[in-house]
């Protein structure tokens, strides 16, 4: 994610409410319970059908796992975070922008515990 402009970060503006964020999450765990599975829970044998990418995310996703070595299952979690990023955002697909949103979290992971 871009680094957030100095201006922004004291703007007296917050951001989103508690009560915003909650009603996020509420939807998008009604999204995943319609969908069958809450994402933690996607078995692997759904994952390419419930996380379905376009060329883009394929493309985003094939060059983080070369470029960062990653094993199938941080493949698949990687996935997963992808999928609920899009819930928040009540998105139907996984795209692009979701999935570098979650391989950046990944990233920030590791680096954090290691």
């Amino acid at each position: 994610m871009p680094a957030v402009a100095f201006k922004e970060m004291r703007a007296s503006e917050g951001g989103a409410s508690s009560a915003e964020i909650r009603a996020r999450v509420e939807q998008a765990r009604a999204i995943q319970r319609a969908r069958g599975y809450y994402n933690a829970h996607i078995p692997v044998r759904l994952l390419r059908r419930l996380c379905r990418l376009d060329d883009a995310g394929e493309r985003t996703l094939e060059m983080a796992v070369r470029r960062l070595g990653l094993s199938a299952r941080a493949h698949d979690r990687i996935l997963k975070v992808a999928r609920t990023i899009a819930d928040l955002a009540s998105e139907e697909s996984v795209s692009a922008k979701h999935l570098a949103e979650a391989i950046q979290y990944r990233t920030l992971d590791r680096e954090y515990w290691h």
